[in-house]
């Protein structure tokens, strides 16, 4: 990939594609290309096939995806499992058709069986049950891998899959209703903090335990892998394996700890109040990311300095 390739970012509003965009643009890649989901409906294969053979990218990153927390989850299993499915398959057709050989597709850690050996290594993908919880999005995400994979071996593409862990930061959606935990607990906090609230309640035990990776760091990983040399980048791609990296932080904290760390950041003095009728969700889960540190790149944002970046971000409005 040269500073002049021309690179598609599906999803470019989203978390993690506003944050691949603004990479690539710090990096000072010129040729990007972007289109909202009134400009174009990645679901519509017909215009998804056209947009490609306009544009003919050489290289696409596929972060266009439906994502939410447990409750959007348990709400809409039908829109989480169809949009995704759409949208990975009409992209990877078009993608195959106008001759993309560097494709990134961004999967989840949801992927992996609810109760897989820690921390999760990439060959644990389909050992075990998923949490029930996610499930339909889960197999989706699964679909694309082996929509990969596939493409790999019958057409002797270069797609890789990028599993990344739970994600934060700039872009992040704090509608409590369909929000992830994280930026959930910015808003709840800080709304307690202004309405000088006594108590916060938080779903669940508070003792299932979750990695946070800084999506500015996730967008540096997936910038590092696609700009791999041939060898390497050919190795991770190869036809005869599973094209899937585990991208996080490699280390987890409890809910619980979590929902501290945020009160310190934001300046809430109040009590927590565990509300045990709601679903914890898996119990543990944090991603080996042996594969990523011997490619030479590690996350540099502590998870500390990511919330606080990310609450001020939500402070001005810019969210």
């Amino acid at each position: 990939m040269n500073k002049d390739s021309k690179i598609y970012i599906a999803g470019h509003r989203g978390l993690a594609g506003s944050a691949i965009m603004r990479e690539l643009l710090r990096q000072g890649y010129t040729k990007l290309i972007g289109r909202t989901h009134a400009e174009l409906d990645l679901e519509d294969a017909a215009a998804t096939l056209q947009f490609f053979e306009q544009e003919r990218p050489d290289v696409v990153f596929l972060a266009a995806a439906k994502v939410g927390g447990i409750h959007a989850n348990n709400t809409f299993p039908v829109e989480f499992l169809m949009s995704n499915l759409l949208v990975e398959s009409n992209v990877c057709r078009a993608a195959y058709a106008t001759g993309v050989q560097r494709l990134l597709f961004l999967g989840s850690s949801c992927i992996y069986p609810r109760d897989c050996p820690q921390p999760i290594k990439e060959e644990y993908l389909l050992t075990g049950a998923l949490e029930a919880t996610n499930r339909p999005y889960a197999l989706a995400k699964i679909a694309g891998i082996e929509m990969c994979w596939s493409y790999n071996r019958q057409y002797g593409t270069k797609w890789l899959a990028a599993m990344p862990t739970n994600l934060y930061g700039p872009g992040d959606n704090y509608d409590l209703s369909s929000s992830h935990v994280l930026p959930a607990l910015i808003r709840k906090m800080h709304e307690a903090k202004i309405a000088d609230a006594k108590e916060v309640v938080l779903w669940g035990s508070g003792t299932p335990k979750r990695e946070f990776l800084y999506v500015d760091d996730l967008a540096n990983a997936l910038v590092f892998l696609v700009t791999l040399n041939d060898e390497r980048y050919n190795e991770l791609t190869h036809p005869e394996q599973s094209p899937v990296i585990n991208v996080g932080a490699g280390n987890d904290l409890s809910i619980r700890e979590l929902a501290e760390t945020i009160a310190e950041v934001v300046g809430y003095k109040g009590q927590f109040i565990q509300d045990t009728s709601k679903p914890d969700g898996t119990m543990r889960k944090v991603l080996d990311v042996s594969k990523m540190s011997a490619l030479g790149w590690r996350a540099s944002t502590s998870l500390k300095d990511g919330i606080a970046n990310t609450y001020q971000i939500f402070k001005d409005g810019l969210y």
